[in-house]
């Protein structure tokens, strides 16, 4: 594990099936549980970017969120710069930042300088260190100009933009990124991938595992790929390795031959 960022071994993630009430009556029924993930194994190597690709319902969130320590898993186990997500729980939090795909948690009547702030302070950051950091990642994320602004008048790339900032208020040596580009324009998402590879991968070193949905930016960001489909990894490698083991030239080709003609 010396050499790998990320460790999975043998993830599973069962849902069990929950009594509701039912819309329309006071009759409760039955919601069905099933299986989010079915035997993961998988390391992302320190320094690089690990991209997951899959249809909807692939388990690639629910990963992540076991890998955040936000869920714990129903058995197998997993490694975050050394530490198991399940028995070191609270030393993973320190080393690793988490952007979920829907921008949660921030209080609406705050600025951005604000949720920042508070978030901060959650953290143990002191004011003083929490400022200049904020400044310098709401300029990274280009929200320097929405700083004063209120989070419910930002638009969905801007929350998305700002969820990315508070994933980096620790300086995490690990990033857990689902679908940051989602939601932005295409200049803004060529602009974040650029974030991505250039400067928090080649200049500050970071290792990120990316759930992107678009095969261009598995492509134009990620070192390696890999493929989930119904809770398993069904492919690893880089793009070219997987061209060359499928007999295929396009990436799409590639993943629809991975996931079946379902996808």
């Amino acid at each position: 594990m010396s050499h790998a960022a990320i460790v999975v071994r043998n993830l599973r993630k069962t849902f069990p099936a929950e009594s509701r009430l039912g819309p329309f009556s006071w009759h409760p029924f039955r919601a069905k549980g099933g299986s989010a993930l079915r035997g993961i194994d998988l390391e992302v190597l320190t320094g690089e970017v690990l991209g997951v690709i899959g249809p909807n319902g692939a388990g690639k969130t629910t990963l992540l969120e076991i890998l955040s320590t936000l869920l714990l898993p129903t058995s197998g186990e997993a490694w975050v710069c050394g530490h198991e997500v399940v028995t070191e729980s609270a030393q993973v939090r320190t080393v690793l930042g988490y952007c979920p795909s829907a921008s949660q948690s921030f209080y609406p009547r705050l600025t951005g300088m604000r949720n920042l702030e508070f978030f901060a302070l959650l953290n143990e950051i002191s004011p003083r260190e929490a400022r200049v950091r904020i400044e310098a990642l709401l300029e990274l994320v280009g929200l320097d100009g929405a700083r004063h602004a209120p989070f419910h008048y930002y638009s969905e790339g801007m929350k998305q933009r700002l969820s990315l900032a508070r994933s980096l208020l620790t300086d995490p040596s690990v990033l857990l990124l689902d679908e940051p580009t989602r939601s932005l324009d295409p200049l803004s998402q060529l602009e974040i991938r650029r974030l991505l590879r250039t400067t928090l991968v080649e200049k500050l070193g970071k290792t990120v595992l990316l759930v992107t949905h678009s095969l261009a930016e598995a492509e134009e960001v990620c070192d390696r790929l890999a493929i989930m489909h119904r809770g398993t990894i069904v492919a690893v490698g880089t793009p070219e390795e997987m061209r060359r083991a499928s007999g295929e030239v396009d990436l799409a080709r590639v993943f629809e031959r991975a996931v079946g003609a379902e996808a």
